[in-house]
């Protein structure tokens, strides 16, 4: 506050320079013009003291918003890094060729919205395709993708098919037998659709699980 103070100076210097050119002001006028100065300098400074708090609210402000993108950007990263992991753990297990594999989609399965639960419906297909792999004699690696419409955000979506594709792997173990260290699940949430997001039908399509035998 050393420029208020200076400014306070200068007007009662100037103030003492007319009362000694005129000689004619009074002691009653120079304590007006004196008090007048000082409510001026007063206001001068309470609004330097405002300019400087909003000043403050700004950057506070600011700080506040870069640092909430900076979360959002790490969770979306994040997210794309877990995606790309998984793809790459699937593209290092499956080493040979597809043997065949079963699309559990919504007419079939009637995988809800939100919803990665095995309905009644998705068991005889899976029952039969663990059957089928016990049967061979030799050793195949089955992996399990989860796939969702375009409703949502890429983030939620990825965890939603990461469920399915889970509940799949699971039944498929405890239910079919096979071993989990040859199942691998992966999801693409919704990046590979196979129908038309925009209605309701091709979003039901959208909605699966596919599960590939590779030897």
């Amino acid at each position: 506050m050393s420029g208020v103070r200076t400014l306070r100076i200068a007007a009662i210097l100037l103030i003492v320079l007319a009362v000694m050119s005129t000689g004619c002001v009074t002691k009653k006028l120079f304590r007006t013009t004196v008090q007048e100065q000082d409510t001026k300098i007063a206001s001068t400074q309470s609004g330097v003291e405002e300019n400087e708090r909003r000043i403050g609210d700004l950057k506070s402000e600011t700080k506040q918003e870069v640092a909430r993108l900076d979360a959002a950007d790490m969770e979306n990263k994040k997210a794309a890094d877990t995606a790309l992991s998984q793809a790459q753990k699937a593209e290092q297990l499956a080493k040979g060729k597809v043997l065949w594999q079963i699309t559990l989609t919504n007419d079939q399965v009637k995988f809800g919205f939100n919803e990665a639960k095995i309905p009644d419906s998705a068991r005889a297909p899976l029952d039969e395709l663990a059957a089928k792999v016990k049967s061979l004699n030799k050793t195949v690696y089955v992996e399990v993708e989860g796939h969702t419409d375009s409703i949502g955000t890429d983030e939620y979506n990825l965890s939603l098919g990461q469920k399915r594709a889970e509940a799949v792997r699971r039944y498929l173990n405890e239910a079919g037998g096979l071993p989990l260290h040859v199942m691998n699940v992966i999801s693409y949430g919704k990046a590979k659709p196979v129908a038309d997001n925009s209605t309701r039908d091709g979003r039901a399509q959208n909605r699966r699980v596919v599960v590939k035998v590779l030897e």
